[in-house]
């Protein structure tokens, strides 16, 4: 199956990355330097037409910017017929929105990643039209499966998932930023504090994701009681410090359903 995009930024390349055989793929990109880049990393078909797309592949991702959305359904949606399939990666477009664009004749699957995409280490959550393909669903889970994790789920999920996963890379730096600082005012220099700091988080996602071992009994398991971790928890194992995660997640999760 041939597989096009729609747009070829550092997401669409994470997916790219991911697909096995790449002499299948034609990317639409307008920008001829990244066409290049692309062309020369790849070995990827580049075009930049969104219709030779349309018209080559039947199989497409849809990774352009928000707001260019209804100028390439637009173009394309002429060529567009029941054997198309869209994948969209682009935030705030709901299935609802996406068939208004593209038509009703096309199946349509909407997908939430996160910036670890490009790491090949995302987290994308997968949710599709009732009259999309069983196997289509399975390809975007194969495909996006070689770029991270994946989860099949409702529609209306995905402000949840959007607040915890797509959002998530940001807590998670910003918890790092705020390890490195205290380990700073401690004495470390700013790249030791950054390499401890992230290979710890790195290695206990690592560990946890292996082990399948739950949250609490790991807590505890490392905080000896009268030791340093227990020390240090003392601090954080407060009422306020959930109560301004679940304020984090609670205000993302109500901006990504105004957004949509």
């Amino acid at each position: 199956m041939k597989i096009g995009f729609f747009g070829a930024g550092k997401m669409a390349e994470g997916i790219l990355s991911a697909i096995e055989d790449k002499k299948g793929v034609v990317m639409a990109e307008k920008v001829a330097e990244r066409a290049a880049e692309l062309k020369r990393k790849y070995g990827v078909a580049m075009t930049a037409d969104v219709k030779e797309v349309a018209k080559k592949a039947k199989f497409v991702f849809l990774a352009v910017r928000p707001q260019d959305v209804d100028a390439v359904a637009a173009e394309v949606k002429p060529l567009l017929g029941e054997k198309h399939t869209i994948v969209s990666i682009v935030a705030g477009k709901t299935l609802a929105k996406l068939k208004k664009a593209f038509g009703a004749k096309v199946n349509l699957v909407r997908v939430m990643p996160n910036l670890a995409l490009r790491a090949n280490a995302g987290m994308c959550a997968i949710c599709a039209a009732a009259k999309t393909p069983a196997k289509d669903v399975k390809l975007v889970e194969k495909i996006l499966g070689g770029a991270g994790a994946t989860v099949v789920l409702k529609e209306k999920d995905f402000d949840a998932v959007t607040a915890l996963s797509g959002s998530g890379p940001a807590y998670f730096a910003y918890m790092e930023e705020a390890m490195v600082e205290g380990g700073v005012k401690l004495g470390l220099k700013p790249a030791v504090a950054r390499l401890l700091a992230e290979q710890t988080m790195f290695g206990t996602a690592k560990f946890l994701r292996e082990s399948g071992m739950a949250l609490r009994p790991f807590i505890e398991g490392v905080c000896t009681k009268g030791g340093t971790t227990a020390a240090g928890m003392e601090k954080m194992d407060v009422p306020a410090f959930k109560k301004i995660v679940a304020a984090t997640l609670a205000a993302a999760a109500k901006r990504s359903k105004e957004l949509a």
